[in-house]
C-alpha cells in the first residue's frame, strides 16, 4: 500500500478516518501494517501490501 492512499481511505463502516501503524515498509510501499479508525475503532489489517477493507463480517476468519 502506497503512503499516499491515506489521503482517501476512510472507515468503510463509519467513513471515519484511519490512522496508520506500519509493521514492515520498503522504498516504495508498506508491507504490513494496520488501519484504525478513529471514530468506531475497527482495525483493518495490511497484508503484503494490500489493506482488507471489507467490513469485519465479510473477512476470510483463519
Amino acid at each position: 500500500m502506497r503512503r499516499d492512499l491515506m489521503e482517501i481511505l476512510v472507515c468503510p463502516v463509519c467513513r471515519g478516518d484511519l490512522e496508520l501503524e506500519v509493521f514492515e515498509e520498503n522504498e516504495r510501499e508498506i508491507l504490513t501494517g494496520r488501519l484504525t479508525c478513529r471514530s468506531c475503532g475497527e482495525v483493518y489489517p495490511i497484508e503484503e501490501g494490500i489493506p482488507n477493507m471489507l467490513p469485519p463480517e465479510l473477512r476470510e476468519r483463519r
